[in-house]
């Protein structure tokens, strides 16, 4: 059916609005796809869900490929399941929880492994009945602090999850490679530009996990490649590692007299006119002879607030993320947690901590880890800090720091931890080539969740030798607003959007331009003729609005073909224009309909 501007629910707006930051947000609200309802929550109008229903179509299609069912759960959901497997707790104050009118608690669900897992367990119990992936498209509540940038981090967004059930991991491995193929080719077909990165599992667990990363400037995530193939968010890069060095002849550390020195630039400067190092020796002290020991304070998921040491070299700046991504190895509960530099507070609570001049800890009676006079606190080191690196650091009292202090022989630490800043020119861990930066936006994310859920919520099933096994699970997920707003970031320019056919709401926008009761006929007859040849048709039919508002509408809302109806009627020839290229042709009348299908079906 043609959709006609003067009766379709659409408002246009010429300037961007007061919240919007980005192109995406700027311009689907503008072109009315969307209306904010609240911070991080939006109505979707008909342009936009003609949009979002079509990428809802080409995943389902892609999911039904590989053998995956369709089912669909409530949004609303009950505490016990989530308090099986802690997350409840784990979630922290990102999980939107309410009760009802008799006390009950509930969530609006962030993600569902609860009632995936707690599904097949009601329904299913033997090996025969496995493998299995099912998947929905439901919308997700997550109660972000800051709601941003539209549709890409908001309250209320859709999401496909799916998830596979297997009897072994040789399943689970092929569960994953074909959800990992079906993703690929959504993405293709979308018309995005992905990049496959290895990830952390975080939170979920499990062995092995992958996002799908839409490549730029306004991202969140920061990603690496090689020029050799490597790619990684920067949370799962590892560092490569040096050899230790023997430091069996290594001279004695030394504690000077370093006043005025808090910040390693200030260090460096007073550590080359101090004690200036010869140039056989290494030359000139720089940030990366000293080791920077940065206090973080780590709030659970319990609400305790913990500080952690982490010794880094002072040329390399800690990455928060890095961190969370990679600290829950070292707490005693896992789940989401909040992380920050250490504040004036936190301490004062720590009497041996001497801001500026914080060292691992010279002998037991000065360290500060480990110290009988003082609460041990957990004391992490960067993977550059191996066995036999010596370096200048601080000595735990004011005014003073240690050179030559020899890692492995002089202090030592509760654990390794990938934890700061991945550079350009960083050596791939693979060996494939010296490391590109780029910046992101997740579009998917997969993972092999392994056994976790299943153990919690005891999903098992009956092998082949009548033996009760614990199935294997997979978790696989698709951002369906998300997507919508990537598509618009990519697909744009300075007069409005610009969408793939695949997603347009329209295949051709018609427009009528002018006053002659004849231009109104003939662009009435041409959009039913596009709609009964199979064309989805968006016709501005309205007669009093001026020329330059229609086709700054018709630009602004991003249909790839605009058919204009005007004064080369006379001549007997239209306008059509391709919204992407702008090029435009005149095109006899009676020739239109055929020259648009054509310019459809090749595309």
């Amino acid at each position: 059916m043609v959709l006609r501007l003067s009766q379709l629910f659409l408002r246009t707006l010429r300037e961007d609005p007061v919240d919007a930051e980005v192109a995406s947000h700027k311009l689907l609200v503008r072109a009315g796809y969307i209306r904010r309802a609240a911070p991080g929550i939006y109505t979707w109008l008909p342009l936009g869900l003609s949009v979002l229903r079509k990428v809802e179509e080409i995943i389902r299609e892609e999911m039904t490929a590989i053998g995956a069912q369709e089912v669909h759960f409530p949004a609303l959901l009950p505490r016990e399941p989530y308090e099986a497997t802690n997350r409840w707790t784990e979630y922290g104050e990102g999980l939107f929880r309410l009760q009802d009118r008799k006390g009950a608690d509930y969530l609006l669900a962030p993600t569902h492994e609860e009632m995936f897992t707690l599904l097949v367990k009601d329904l299913y119990s033997s090996y025969k009945d496995l493998p299995l992936s099912l998947y929905q498209i439901q919308n997700k509540y997550r109660d972000e602090a800051r709601p941003r940038a539209g549709l890409l981090r908001g309250r209320e967004f859709i999401m496909k999850d799916s998830y596979s059930f297997d009897v072994d991991d040789a399943g689970l491995d092929a569960s994953y490679a074909a959800h990992r193929a079906a993703y690929l080719k959504i993405f293709e077909r979308l018309g995005l530009e992905v990049v496959p990165v290895a990830a952390t599992a975080g939170a979920m667990g499990g062995s092995r996990s992958e996002e799908f990363l839409f490549p730029t400037e306004i991202g969140e995530d920061t990603f690496v490649r090689s020029a050799g193939g490597y790619a990684a968010n920067v949370e799962a890069v590892t560092t490569v590692v040096p050899d230790p060095i023997d430091f069996t002849n290594a001279p004695a550390a030394e504690v000077l007299d370093t006043p005025d020195t808090p910040t390693i630039e200030t260090l460096v400067a007073a550590s080359n006119q101090i004690a200036p190092r010869a140039e056989a020796d290494g030359g000139a002290w720089t940030a990366a002879d000293t080791l920077k020991n940065v206090v973080l304070a780590v709030t659970l998921p319990t609400g305790e607030r913990q500080l952690v040491v982490i010794g880094v070299p002072g040329d390399r700046a800690v990455d928060l993320k890095r961190v969370e991504a990679n600290i829950g190895a070292f707490l005693p509960i896992a789940g989401e947690i909040g992380l920050e530099q250490a504040g004036e507070e936190d301490l004062k609570k720590q009497p041996l901590i001497v801001k500026g001049y914080l060292g691992p800890g010279l002998s037991p009676d000065q360290a500060l880890l480990g110290a009988e006079s003082a609460t041990k606190l957990l004391y992490l080191v960067d993977p550059r800090v191996v066995s036999g690196t010596a370096w200048i650091t601080g000595a735990n009292e004011a005014g003073k720091h240690v050179f030559g202090l020899v890692a492995g022989r002089d202090f030592s630490w509760d654990g390794v931890i990938e934890c700061t800043e991945v550079r350009a020119g960083d050596p791939s861990p693979d060996g494939s080539g010296p490391l590109e930066t780029a910046r992101g936006i997740e579009m998917g994310h997969i993972f092999q969740l392994g056994r976790k859920y299943a153990e919690a919520l005891d999903l098992k099933v009956l092998d082949q030798n009548g033996k009760q096994v614990v199935v294997t699970m997979g978790s696989y997920g698709v951002g369906v607003t998300r997507a919508v707003a990537a598509l618009a970031e990519a697909n744009h320019d300075d007069r409005g959007l610009v969408w793939p056919r695949t997603v347009a709401p329209a295949d051709v926008h018609v427009v009528a331009v002018g006053r002659g009761e004849e231009i109104f006929q003939a662009a009435e007859k041409l959009s039913a003729d596009l709609e009964a040849a199979g064309l989805s048709v968006i016709y501005d039919d309205r007669p009093k609005v001026s020329p330059g508002v229609k086709f700054g509408d018709a630009e602004l809302v991003g249909v790839p073909t605009i058919l204009a109806v005007g004064r080369g009627l006379v001549d007997g020839v239209v306008e059509i224009k391709d919204r992407r290229s702008g090029e435009a042709e005149n095109i006899e009348v009676d020739k239109a309909v055929d020259y648009v299908v054509n310019a459809v079906r090749n595309q």
